[in-house]
């Protein structure tokens, strides 16, 4: 189970590739409005990631780097 949800760097590129495509295509369909709404919401869950992360026990970059692999990482099931 470990092995299945473990993530890495590259997979969380591709998850965010994923989500600037997703947000070019709700731009080009439903307007600035959805696209800013949807963009928040992957904002918002990096900032909830962060201090989760921080204060389990990453420090620094490598807390961001960590938060950001948790908000991307479903870049692993493309």
């Amino acid at each position: 189970m470990r092995e299945a949800l473990g993530s890495d760097l590259p997979a969380a590129h591709i998850g965010l590739g994923a989500a600037v495509i997703a947000l070019v295509v709700v731009a080009s369909f439903a307007g600035p409005r959805w696209t800013l709404i949807v963009a928040g919401a992957f904002t918002a869950w990096f900032i909830l990631a962060l201090p989760v992360i921080h204060i389990g026990s990453g420090h620094g970059w490598n807390a961001v780097r960590r938060a950001y692999i948790a908000t991307s990482c479903w870049g692993n099931w493309i």
